[in-house]
């Protein structure tokens, strides 16, 4: 560990032994831009670096929490968050991964479709301080291999181990402290950090953060807990698998099929981007109004929570467009959901908003939609799945004097919906 304390002043070193690219290989699938990231950068080397020969030099020998974690090493740096932990999680037991896959394949897969391909930096040769490739019997897609992932091991939102959970949950975990003289000098440490009669969340978060750096301990105290709550963590985490099966799959495979059987959403003949994309969300909205549609955005009983969910389920249903169609598209004032387009001079951008976080949204664009005269050059469609959700959604467009302007659609997708909503 101290020759590489020494080499972690040397750029390309640190990016040999600290940085990876994600493995776009192991691509699970519903994301809205692609399977090809930015990988792990400096920033990540850097924390990483820092965290195994500064801070955590007892790692892999703890004493408090049961088995080892490497997530322990980013939990003090933040911005390391669950798409940096997963890109090297999977850098790191892509052997695994590897052989998992080569067994399915031999064992389930017709040779027509795998080969054999040579994969870099599958192991670490510490006499000659190297990363080494290997070859593997693969499955194969556009020139390059697939990786497959036991089910067990995905989690969708945040890691069990994380860093917002460790400090939103300090004060919880710090008063379990077994060791009396430990949990007291943490307390004090922690109340003459925050320093204040009315401190904010920011302020705790701050104060939290300074007594782990001051007792490192507290990491391994933080990570026992969570090991203490393991069922919790996996129970959650096939929930969350299961619903995306659920949403992504086997109702949005449906809700193709009733777009293609009841209306014409994949025939539109469009003449402009915005004739075809307004045609397009109307189609939706009266599927999802009319046709019993609301019921493919639920899991069970819940509406889907993350206005990216949205997005992608309209991204893998909008497809057949005569405009070409992108995602996440910045035109200059922030990044937009898609964008449609039929040359340089007809585009038409398309905006899916919940209830939740469209008046900080609307507000900056009153005037798009104010001054529009015809078509305007976007379209805002606002989806809301309960009553309260309809009266907010109302409220904010009344306020601001968007009720019924051209390229404001409003899907109602609240369950068991008899009386539709006046439409605006």
């Amino acid at each position: 560990m101290a020759q590489v304390s020494v080499w972690a002043g040397n750029l390309q070193v640190l990016k040999y032994y600290y940085c990876f690219p994600e493995v776009k290989q192991n691509y699970l699938g519903f994301c809205k831009k692609g399977n090809s990231g930015s990988g792990l950068g400096l920033d990540f080397g850097r924390a990483l670096h820092s965290g195994l020969t500064e801070v955590f030099k007892n790692f892999g020998e703890e004493i408090v929490s049961k088995g080892k974690h490497i997530e322990k090493v980013c939990l003090l740096k933040e911005g390391i968050g669950r798409d940096n932990i997963s890109d090297f999680i999977t850098n790191l037991i892509k052997p695994y991964l590897l052989k998992y896959t080569e067994e399915f394949a031999k064992s389930y897969l017709s040779s027509t479709y795998c080969k054999i391909f040579k994969v870099d930096k599958v192991s670490f040769d510490y006499d000659r301080g190297v990363w080494l490739p290997k070859e593997y019997y693969l499955p194969a897609f556009n020139n390059d291999y697939v990786l497959l992932t036991p089910a067990n091991l995905l989690v969708r939102d945040e890691i069990w181990i994380n860093r917002t959970d460790m400090l939103n949950n300090f004060e919880r975990f710090s008063i379990a402290i077994p060791d009396e003289v430990l949990r007291m000098q943490v307390n004090e440490y922690f109340i003459q950090v925050l320093g204040e009669d009315k401190p904010t969340k920011k302020n705790r978060e701050n104060a939290a953060t300074e007594t782990i750096r001051r007792f490192p301990v507290l990491i391994d105290h933080y990570i026992r807990n969570q090991e203490d709550r393991e069922k919790e963590a996996l129970a959650r985490s096939l929930s969350d698998v299961h619903g995306v099966k659920q949403v992504f799959i086997e109702q949005l495979l449906d809700l193709i099929d009733q777009l293609v059987s009841d209306t014409d959403f994949y025939s539109v003949k469009a003449k402009t981007s915005y004739e075809e994309a307004m045609e397009r969300v109307l189609y939706l909205k009266h599927v999802i109004e009319n046709c019993d549609g609301y019921r493919y955005f639920y899991d069970g009983d819940k509406p889907i929570h993350r206005e990216s969910d949205l997005h992608i389920m309209y991204r893998l249903a909008c497809c057949n467009t005569i405009s070409d169609t992108n995602a996440e598209v910045n035109n200059g004032r922030g990044p937009v959901d898609f964008k449609l387009s039929q040359g340089s001079k007809d585009a038409t951008l398309v905006e899916f908003k919940m209830a939740r976080t469209l008046k900080r949204n609307l507000e900056k664009q009153v005037d798009v939609y104010k001054n529009a005269n015809g078509n305007p050059p976007a379209i805002k469609a606002i989806v809301f799945f309960t009553d309260e959700e309809m009266e907010k959604v109302y409220k904010i467009l009344n306020d601001l004097g968007l009720t019924g302007k051209p390229g404001i659609v409003v899907i109602d997708a609240r369950k068991n919906n008899k009386i539709q909503a006046s439409k605006a």
